[in-house]
């Protein structure tokens, strides 16, 4: 139990690292950028094929954004800085695409699922789709 303690708890700071704000700020970016990890992996495991979830985006800009701040605020290394600089441009414009597309998609009635924009069925259970003309004059 002292070799956990001693692990977790040395010189006086948890995990020996001096926490303050910007560090704080920091390890929150590290953290939420790896996670992206996690919920891709689990993502692709659960269809059986690689998807790349919206949550993956957000997460990158998120976590890019934390290290971003971290580097410029506090770190003031040029090197890290330009790292995460420019980084933004591509998940925002992926979260953009993305939404257009669930825009453009019709959604099934029976299961719920975002199907593809021109199918006139359901990739997942089958039933057949309202097409763009029904679907308006329902509303």
């Amino acid at each position: 139990m002292d070799i956990i303690k001693d692990l977790l708890w040395h010189d006086g700071r948890l995990l020996g690292i001096e926490w303050h704000f910007w560090k704080v700020i920091g390890w929150m970016g590290n953290l939420t950028f790896f996670s992206r990890f996690l919920v891709q992996w689990y993502a692709t495991e659960k269809r059986k094929q690689v998807v790349v979830p919206t949550a993956f985006w957000w997460l990158s800009l998120t976590g890019s954004l934390l290290l971003f701040s971290y580097a410029l605020f506090y770190e003031q290394d040029s090197v890290f800085i330009f790292a995460y600089a420019f980084t933004w441009i591509p998940y925002i414009r992926n979260l953009v695409i993305h939404r257009r597309h669930n825009e453009q998609s019709p959604r099934c009635a029976a299961c719920g699922t975002t199907c593809a924009p021109q199918s006139r069925f359901c990739a997942m259970c089958g039933a057949q789709l309202e097409s763009r003309a029904q679907a308006a004059n329902l509303r």
